[in-house]
């Protein structure tokens, strides 16, 4: 994946990834990459109602699931009362790179 097609960019130490959220879905997932006007971003779909943090939450528990890592690692970092976020993912910011093109694979 080209790096302008790619919904994350590296930080110092850590991933900074841009999501779509749309939610009171049917289910939890991750659905791949949408361009939005802000660029590509992840497409994700949460059951969670959009008040209290509720569907933040449920985003950031989510991502943390579809990448096998510690919920403690993925954090709302803007965006929080829209359905465009950035999450930031700390941590080895090449592997975290990595395992996200990776998972990406597997729903394109």
């Amino acid at each position: 994946m080209a790096d302008d097609q790619r919904p994350w960019r590296k930080s110092d130490g850590c991933v900074i990834v841009r999501v779509r959220v749309s939610p009171k879905s049917s289910k939890d997932t991750i659905d791949g990459v949408e361009t939005i006007a802000e660029g590509p971003a992840l497409k994700v779909r949460v059951r969670a109602v959009p008040a209290d943090g509720e569907a933040n939450e449920a985003v950031a528990h989510l991502l943390a699931d579809w990448l096998d890592i510690p919920k403690s690692r993925v954090a709302v970092a803007s965006g929080h009362r829209s359905r465009v976020k950035s999450l930031k993912i700390t941590g080895d910011a090449t592997s975290v790179e990595s395992h996200l093109a990776a998972r990406l694979l597997d729903v394109i």
